[in-house]
């Protein structure tokens, strides 16, 4: 288990226990003090990414972010993201093209690419503190059509959407982006290594109906990460959806620990 990501995996089973209402409870918060992970999605308006590829690079470059050895105690990054991943794991997507998805990469962080799709995850601050370059981009208007992606590769882990719950790319781009967060706070030192020489992939497709009910931890979270490898995400919900909203499930297969 990464140090960092220690305090996702001691609150996990307490998040998805809480009643939905007091997941957005945000009474004891400082807005001075609310602290969030820019997420940039490059949109092209010429020639837009496909809308998995996009999220499987937005996943992994979320994760990418809080294992890189910047992030590592006396690492340039690790003071940011231990105040970040110790209060409300909170990350906001933005749109951008041309020389605004340029100017993104000067701002520390990690950008990964998947099949033509590129997502540039950025180090955690202060929401007052953004960047200009970065809080001028537009969140809203991230939308791209649903694709066909095929069989997920099975030597990833895998991340399924909720299949009753619309939302925009850049929503569920923060919302894989907290999947492979937890997941891997979760999984033992052989496993992140094995996933780290991967670079941090996963796939990210729709769930069926019988597949969500299936996988769906229910109020045994524990038992669900034991017995079949699977985590939820479960959304505060400051933005489209209700609150307390399971919006994604992810798997680790047991085998993919193997080196």
């Amino acid at each position: 288990m990464s140090m960092l990501l220690e305090p996702m995996a001691a609150r996990y089973a307490y998040w998805l226990g809480l009643p939905a209402e007091d997941t957005s409870d945000t009474d004891d918060e400082d807005p001075a003090e609310v602290r969030a992970m820019p997420v940039v999605l490059r949109i092209e308006r010429a020639q837009p990414p496909g809308r998995t590829p996009l999220l499987e690079a937005a996943a992994s470059a979320a994760l990418a972010v809080c294992l890189d050895e910047r992030a590592r105690p006396g690492g340039e990054w690790h003071e940011s993201l231990h105040a970040w991943i110790d209060g409300r794991i909170r990350k906001v997507t933005r749109r951008a093209r041309g020389v605004h998805w340029e100017a993104a990469q000067q701002v520390p962080g990690v950008t990964v690419t998947v099949d033509g799709a590129e997502a540039r995850a950025l180090v955690p601050g202060r929401v007052v503190d953004t960047p200009k370059v970065i809080s001028r981009l537009q969140i809203s208007g991230s939308e791209l059509p649903a694709d066909e992606p095929g069989p997920p590769p099975p030597e990833l882990p895998r991340l399924l959407l909720n299949p009753s719950v619309p939302m925009t790319v850049g929503k569920a781009a923060a919302q894989v982006g907290h999947a492979t967060m937890i997941l891997a706070s979760l999984l033992d030192p052989v496993e992140l290594e094995v996933w780290a020489s991967r670079g941090y992939r996963c796939s990210v497709r729709k769930a069926t109906v019988a597949q969500w009910k299936e996988l769906h931890p229910g109020d045994d979270p524990a038992g669900a990460w034991l017995q079949k490898r699977v985590i939820a995400v479960r959304d505060a919900g400051f933005t489209e959806v209700d609150p307390g909203t399971v919006t994604v499930l992810a798997q680790w297969f047991q085998e993919q620990a193997r080196p």
